[in-house]
């Protein structure tokens, strides 16, 4: 049996067995139980922990699937963007020269009309999944730029990733959103959150939305592979009781884009923003001396500084642009915010409340 793709709940003993030995593991699985994990927005994951009836040495206890969100809004913004679409082609395409710690593959597959996918990966439990709303600590900031440089440097100004119409930001990709659109998200924004956002906020977003091509000024430089949602949410961090130390999840937005915008992306929403004006001339410092460890570079101090603060207008506007497109809950309108205002001050901090002006 060759596994196809199908949804979650429509999955069977036979299917997971067909997905273990399409991996090299000879078993048959015999029963198994099913319940939903994590906190995607945009898609949905499944911890599916199996029983065999044969067993073959290091054949996993429990597995990890991803699928389609169920929840309608989500759905469509994830076919819409081709997220579905681009995350099964990093892990057939990229994740073998990536070198940044991503899950274990056993079988994906995408759908390249219905956008219909199915992901099985890895469990990485007892590892913990990171929390936007609670934030990151120093040293594992430190962890994830360390992760971060690796992945720069493996495509550092690869323009063979120019060939593919997946990855976004490359000449042959498919047509950004237009401007209009994420105009009028903003607009919606505003109106549906009122006085939760701030002025210093709304001077940010009417600025981008006025101009948002101006951004491309701003990146100019170095390109390579950026994950392009590089937050804590999308991570998996060790525990005391074991785990990788971290792993990298959610490879449904990444481009060919200049490198430290994932370094001030994840800064801005990941560090309070006294821990962060404390320490960020060593974050910085870190991270590049990281890029140089793994044979990238040169990387100019003020075009790092300025892929750094787009990294944080980037934040910003994936905060109100997902707030609008996914399903809205109370957690994710509080993650939403936590993002927002993250970027603004990291903005304001650098002065840069003027650059779409």
């Amino acid at each position: 049996m060759t596994p196809d793709i199908r949804e979650w709940k429509k999955i069977d003993a036979p299917w997971l067995t067909a997905v273990l030995n399409s991996s090299g593991y000879d078993v048959d699985v015999s029963d198994f139980t099913a319940k939903k994990v994590g906190t995607g927005q945009i898609g949905d994951c499944v911890r599916f922990a199996l029983n065999y009836s044969k067993a073959a040495p290091g054949a996993p206890d429990t597995i990890v699937g991803k699928f389609p969100s169920e929840g309608e809004e989500s759905r469509a913004t994830g076919i819409s963007l081709g997220n579905y679409h681009r995350e099964v082609k990093f892990y057939q395409k990229l994740k073998a020269n990536a070198r940044i710690s991503t899950p274990e593959c056993y079988f994906t597959d995408v759908n390249e009309d219905t956008h219909d996918f199915v992901l099985m990966m890895g469990d990485l439990a007892p590892a913990e999944q990171g929390d936007q709303l609670r934030g990151s600590t120093l040293e594992e900031t430190k962890l994830v730029l360390t992760e971060a440089a690796k992945m720069h440097a493996a495509f550092w100004n690869d323009a063979s990733l120019d060939q593919h119409r997946w990855v976004n930001g490359t000449t042959n990709a498919d047509d950004p959103i237009q401007p209009e659109f994420i105009a009028e998200l903003w607009t919606g924004f505003k109106q549906r959150y009122g006085n939760r956002v701030s002025s210093e906020a709304r001077q940010i977003g009417d600025s981008m939305t006025r101009d948002i091509k101006r951004d491309a000024v701003f990146k100019d430089g170095a390109r390579c592979l950026i994950h392009c949602d590089f937050r804590p949410d999308n991570m998996m961090f060790g525990t005391s009781e074991g785990g990788k130390p971290l792993t990298v999840v959610d490879w449904q937005s990444f481009a060919y884009g200049a490198p430290a915008s994932d370094v001030g992306y994840f800064i801005a929403g990941a560090l309070e923003p006294a821990l962060r004006q404390k320490h960020e001339a060593e974050l910085i410092d870190h991270y590049l001396q990281e890029i140089a460890a793994q044979g990238a570079g040169p990387y100019p101090m003020e075009e790092m500084k300025r892929h750094y603060v787009a990294g944080a207008f980037q934040h910003f506007l994936t905060a109100f642009f997902a707030a609008m497109l996914v399903t809205q809950t109370e957690r994710g309108d509080d993650m939403f915010f936590k993002m927002l205002n993250g970027a603004v001050d990291l903005i304001t901090d650098h002065n840069a409340l003027d650059w779409y002006e």
